[in-house]
């Protein structure tokens, strides 16, 4: 299945285009995660926690526009016509 991936800030800058259309046979947004960061290295270890449990500090991954922690995490589903939406960890102000 293709899934749409947007990605925002520093990830956007790093991969140089803010929306990818990923061919994928993940079946979680766990799964999709660890081959966004196989596909684009720069995003290696800003996804995901060392031992892929987890998002990777305060990382946002939305599904649909629903923050994945709110829904099953990182075992959270997906589906050909969801719209992945990946946002770094940003301090500062």
């Amino acid at each position: 299945m293709q899934l749409e991936c947007l990605f925002f800030g520093p990830f956007r800058d790093d991969i140089g285009r803010k929306t990818v259309l990923h061919e994928t046979d993940a079946e979680t947004v766990g799964e999709l995660l660890i081959e966004l960061e196989t596909a684009f290295p720069e995003l290696e270890g800003r996804l995901l926690d060392n031992d892929r449990t987890g998002l990777a500090g305060e990382t946002v991954v939305t599904k649909d526009k629903k923050h994945v922690t709110h829904l099953d995490g990182l075992e959270t589903s997906i589906a050909a016509d969801d719209v992945i939406r990946l946002v770094p960890s940003v301090y500062g102000g």
